[in-house]
């Protein structure tokens, strides 16, 4: 498996989407975004995705040259429309208005079609947190509708639907909560496809409803399912599903799932919430760091050396793999390198550039 350092994979990503005709700048928001999604470990929605959404621009799913409108603005509230824009572009458009809204009203809400895949729901509310704001995000699938079985069922009719939120610290990176309602995001199965591995228990089942390790059991015919979250409790998970398809999909107006196979556009809701109209932005960095004192007081279970709070892992990945590298699967290094070549560009000078 070759490995890269983060800035060389992330040269490699630049010369990928500029010559799929993105700008350089809406190119270095996509590449950005997706390496420091390997970098927090979620090699799910990193440098795996460089080929789909170059694939998806040739193709012409995916507009490089859109750029984000707002079609309704009120004073805490507005709707975007990124006519086709690549996701990292249409959220991060999003994002900003949000926060900009919340920094004069207090409080804002922002949804968002037509904008494709925005990759790692986590990485927009960390935007608001690096402002001093809370960030809050809901993303369903469009009318996308297949990857995930409803509590008491055994057919895929839902999404993985992420939650995501985040919330600053005063001298710490910020508390970041990134979770799919979903025992697991479609890409980590897609990973241990490319990978040649099994996935543990109780992430799938397969086309009968019986539980299975095996990923490929989830692309068979009939093809399998991704699990809700929550384990002998999954209506939790099916419950939080349903209220991301009713905020990210009916506000946004990208609509609920409703089983299509190929998503065209996430639908998304930020909200934004300003600290320092609702108390003293000292007091509430206190009771931050209060909180996390008494949580990390706890004695430890069997196995554990610490306990982290939300966050922290990504964070501490990230410090590893600066240093380390990212490691790419081969099977998604071919197909980086195939569409490089789709786009005329010599893939095989990058070989070199693994250590």
């Amino acid at each position: 498996m070759p490995t890269f350092q983060p800035e060389t994979l992330r040269q490699i990503g630049y010369q990928l989407f500029e010559a799929a005709g993105c700008t350089p700048e809406d190119t270095r928001a996509v590449v950005d975004h997706l390496i420091e999604s390997n970098l927090f470990g979620h090699d799910s929605h990193g440098a795996i995705r460089f080929y789909e959404y170059a694939r998806a621009i040739r193709d012409g799913r995916f507009q490089p040259g859109a750029t984000p409108e707002i079609i309704s603005d009120n004073p805490c509230a507005a709707v975007v429309d990124a006519h086709g824009a690549l996701g990292q572009v249409g959220a991060t458009f999003a994002m900003n208005l949000a926060i900009e809204k919340a920094g004069q009203y207090g409080i804002s809400t922002v949804t968002l079609r037509n904008t494709s895949h925005i990759g790692r729901a986590g990485a927009y509310p960390l935007i608001a947190a690096r402002a001093k704001m809370m960030g809050l995000a809901f993303v369903n699938a469009g009318r996308l509708g297949y990857q995930i079985a409803p509590f008491g069922g055994i057919d895929g009719r839902l999404s993985t639907n992420p939650i995501a939120f985040a919330a600053p610290r005063q001298e710490a990176d910020p508390i970041l909560v990134d979770m799919t309602t979903s025992v697991v995001a479609e890409g980590k199965v897609r990973v241990a496809i490319n990978q040649g591995v099994q996935v543990p228990d109780g992430w799938l089942i397969d086309g009968q409803g019986n539980p299975t390790t095996d990923p490929n059991d989830f692309r068979a015919h009939p093809p399998g399912a991704i699990l809700p979250m929550g384990g002998v409790v999954a209506y939790k998970g099916y419950g939080l599903s349903f209220v991301v398809e009713l905020l990210g999909g009916t506000l946004s107006g990208q609509g609920c799932a409703a089983g299509e196979r190929v998503m065209v556009s996430n639908g998304v809701l930020f909200t934004v919430y300003n600290i320092e109209h609702f108390t003293d932005l000292n007091t509430y960095y206190d009771e931050v760091e209060a909180l996390i004192q008494h949580v990390k007081s706890s004695r430890l279970a069997s196995g554990f050396k610490e306990i982290l709070v939300p966050g922290e892992p990504e964070f501490r990945s990230a410090q590893r793999r600066e240093v380390e590298g990212i490691g790419i699967d081969e099977t998604t290094w071919a197909a980086i390198c195939e569409e490089a070549r789709a786009l005329g560009l010599d893939a095989d000078r990058w070989d070199a550039q693994a250590t």
